[in-house]
């Protein structure tokens, strides 16, 4: 017999489903006011490739050139004390059933200036 908890990959204000931007995207299942605090996205632990854990909220939160929420980079918790990560922070107001969006780079550019060379050796 499963015995029944109450814990939940996502706060309750959160659901993953199909995305039209790509696969899987995090929605709102209620209005979220602007300003508000979604969670930790991605803990620190050095011994991953890019250096963090990937969360739930941050391993299904889809890009887009205009999002509604952005990415904070913060060293400590209120509850967890000293521990760098990142949180989602909505920057407007989200209707209910909206995808949250970040802005994002997922690999880093050995260098950076790569499409300006491109350019002038053509």
């Amino acid at each position: 017999m499963i015995k029944k908890t109450t814990w939940r990959p996502l706060p309750d204000f959160l659901t993953i489903k199909e995305s039209k931007i790509e696969g899987l995207g995090v929605f709102a299942t209620r209005d979220i006011p602007r300003g508000f605090d979604l969670g930790i996205s991605h803990i620190f632990d050095e011994r991953f490739s890019d250096g963090y854990i990937r969360l739930p909220l941050g391993g299904f939160i889809n890009h887009h050139e205009i999002p509604n929420c952005k990415a904070i980079l913060s060293d400590k918790d209120k509850k967890m004390g000293n521990l760098k990560h990142i949180r989602i922070v909505s920057l407007e107001p989200i209707p209910k059933n909206q995808e949250i969006t970040i802005k994002y780079i997922i690999n880093k550019l050995d260098d950076p200036d790569w499409e300006y060379e491109y350019e002038i050796s053509q």
